[in-house]
C-alpha cells in the first residue's frame, strides 16, 4: 500500500481514469459491432460518421493506439462501401 498522500490520491485518480477508459473502448466496441452487423446501407452510412469519431476521440485520448484506430476506420469504410 502506498505510504505518501499523493501516492494515494494518484491511485484513486489511476482507478477512476482506468474505469472511464474502460467504460468508453467498450461502448466503441458495440458501436463498430453494430456497424460491421449491419445490412443497410442507408443506415451504416450514417452510423460510419459517429463510430469514426469515437474513434479518433479514443486515438487522441491514448485509450487506444492510432493506428488501430486507423486500421478500424479502414476497414469500417471499405465493409460501407461494399455494402
Amino acid at each position: 500500500m502506498a505510504n505518501h498522500k499523493s501516492a494515494i490520491k494518484r491511485i484513486r485518480s489511476n482507478d477512476a481514469k482506468r474505469i472511464r477508459n474502460r467504460y468508453q473502448a467498450k461502448t466503441v466496441r458495440n458501436a463498430v459491432k453494430v456497424l460491421r452487423g449491419t445490412t443497410d446501407k442507408n443506415e451504416a452510412s450514417t452510423r460510419l460518421p459517429k463510430v469514426i469519431a469515437m474513434l479518433d476521440k479514443l486515438a487522441k485520448k491514448n485509450v487506444i493506439h492510432k493506428n488501430k484506430a486507423s486500421n478500424l476506420k479502414s476497414k469500417l469504410m471499405r465493409k460501407v462501401l461494399s455494402l
